[in-house]
């Protein structure tokens, strides 16, 4: 038996959402192929919907001077390791994969990014990730020399922190949820995606 999507209200059909709001899940369906879980999760308080992701998408989806893609879901993946959201881990694990090419990196960040074969540049981000997601996370001079020195600007430290800060809340309300990672998530990025048979 499947497990429920949430403690709290789902809708029954995408078709009773707002209009704006069934046209995100249906664009997130058709480029993924399902809807992930979070999207039906928030979809009963649509304005927090609009807001959550009026402001992941600002974060994610922007250029960073230097942070790639597959860094920005590192950050995401080794901080929601620590706030033990499954959810997070499994679907952010799936996005390093995909942007990254490493069927084993995510695994190795989301159990110990101190102990991952990752470089320098990588575990300080990873380290100051946690520091502004678990502890108190002020920026000090000491953190921004050692960021600077690892290739950083000032716009990537600060990416860094909100991205670690975003997912905080993200991790804390599927874990308020009870909101399950979407079968799917758990094989992308680890084999390959059927391609579509020749017409």
């Amino acid at each position: 038996m499947p497990a429920p999507l949430s403690r709290f209200p789902v809708p029954e059909s995408i078709q009773d959402l707002p209009e704006d709001i069934r046209g995100s899940i249906l664009a997130v369906q058709e480029k993924a192929g399902f809807v992930p879980n979070v999207f039906l999760m928030l979809a009963h308080r649509p304005d927090e919907f609009r807001a959550f992701f009026a402001y992941h998408d600002a974060l994610m989806e922007r250029e960073s001077d230097t942070l790639t893609k597959a860094e920005k879901e590192m950050i995401v993946v080794a901080t929601s390791a620590r706030n033990r959201c499954l959810y997070c881990v499994v679907a952010h694990g799936a996005l390093v994969r995909i942007y990254s090419k490493d069927p084993l990196l995510a695994d190795q960040v989301a159990i110990n990014h101190r102990t991952a074969p990752i470089s320098e540049r990588h575990r300080v981000m990873l380290d100051f990730a946690l520091h502004c997601g678990l502890g108190v996370g002020e920026l000090t001079d000491e953190w921004q020399a050692r960021l600077i020195e690892a290739g950083f600007t000032h716009d990537d430290i600060w990416d860094i922190g909100a991205i670690a800060a975003f997912f905080g809340l993200s991790n804390r309300l599927v874990t308020l949820t009870g909101t399950p990672p979407n079968p799917e998530f758990y094989l992308m990025g680890r084999v390959p995606r059927e391609k579509p048979a020749a017409g």
